[in-house]
């Protein structure tokens, strides 16, 4: 069945997580275009200030206060969807959190948390989602990472909830095409990006995480969903420096290994005490309202790879300057395992 997915000032959308980072820079972008939203997260301050911002800008949006770790909760969006604006037609499942710290030293409590969001919440919401689109048609879309692709140390729990959600994503994509539903269901794999990640997370660390460099904007991933609420995509990744990643992880792994053990401890401390009692969101809900980490580093604003990989017309351009720059970046890595010395494996 064929999926016509309307213009984003004719559709009703959810999303979660919206009160933050990348679910608020969606939620901002959606609403100058016109679109209706129902936003969703655990924190009643911020989504109310959202709701009026927007309604104070000549938008339209309801709020609702829900852990999308629980699926009472999750339903609970869908019905207020259906009541207030007969529904909806796309459903984006942005909410997430992560755990910096070794694997051995970080609770199973915590780790059960992480998954309750970052994977139950992305279940419970694209099921709920199917139930609703299969037979009005929609698009899903989930947030997962290029982490998805790539474990990263340090953080691996987080990594193995987005590899969870990239296979879960996948599963459901082929089986509602197999079903011929109308339904679109696309993965997201944003890079590094430029929003409160590393401080609401929660850490084991001694100083404050820190986000590696490059990062984007929170609006270049906001951008990419727009474009997959309209025009049906199984797969995008943010930024050209998150597609080496991922290709280094496929490709090259055991490299990727040596290059990452180097450079992890590194590149996430920040160097900052962390103070006892700092808040974090795995174990309570922030009242930020803020899309940026503000990191004093450069951040990129746009990212030509992401833009071109959107737009079919100029993807084998993009296809064959990649395969540079992944040239590029193997000669670069390979440097790098050189200096530190190989142990072990195959190349």
């Amino acid at each position: 069945m064929e999926r016509n997915l309307k213009p984003i000032d004719e559709q009703v959308i959810v999303i979660t997580g919206a009160s933050s980072g990348i679910g608020l820079a969606t939620a901002r972008m959606a609403a100058e275009r016109g679109a209706r939203l129902v936003l969703a997260s655990r924190s009643e301050e911020s989504l109310s200030k959202l709701q009026e911002e927007i309604y104070q800008h000549g938008g339209k949006a309801i709020h609702v206060q829900a852990d999308v770790g629980k699926v009472e909760d999750v339903e609970h969006i869908r019905a207020v969807a259906e009541q207030e604006f007969g529904g909806f037609d796309t459903w984006v499942n942005n909410a997430g959190v992560s755990i910096y710290g070794k694997l051995d030293e970080v609770s199973i409590e915590d780790c059960r948390k992480l998954f309750d969001t970052n994977f139950w919440g992305v279940v419970y919401g694209s099921l709920t989602a199917l139930r609703h689109l299969k037979n009005r048609g929609g698009a899903i879309i989930n947030m997962g990472s290029v982490a998805s692709d790539t474990a990263i140390p340090l953080q691996g729990m987080y990594s193995a909830t987005k590899s969870a959600v990239k296979a879960f994503t996948d599963s459901l994509r082929m089986e509602t095409e197999a079903d011929g539903l109308p339904v679109s269901v696309t993965l997201i794999k944003p890079g590094v990006i430029d929003t409160p990640y590393a401080q609401h997370a929660k850490s084991y660390f001694e100083d404050v995480p820190a986000n590696p460099r490059p990062m984007y904007a929170p609006e270049v991933v906001a951008r990419a969903i727009l474009r997959c609420a309209e025009t049906p995509r199984a797969e995008v990744v943010i930024g050209g420096f998150g597609k080496l990643m991922s290709l280094a992880g496929r490709y090259v792994p055991r490299i990727r290994d040596i290059v990452y053990e180097r450079l992890a401890p590194r590149i996430q401390h920040s160097g900052r005490q962390l103070y006892t009692g700092q808040p974090n969101i795995l174990d309570q809900a922030s009242e930020d309202l803020r899309e940026r980490g503000g990191d004093s580093r450069a951040t990129f604003e746009r990212s030509l790879y992401t833009q071109a990989t959107l737009h079919p017309v100029i993807s084998g351009l993009v296809l064959v300057g990649g395969g540079v720059a992944l040239a590029a970046l193997l000669q670069a890595i390979r440097g790098e395992a050189r200096q530190t010395g190989a142990r072990g494996g195959a190349f």
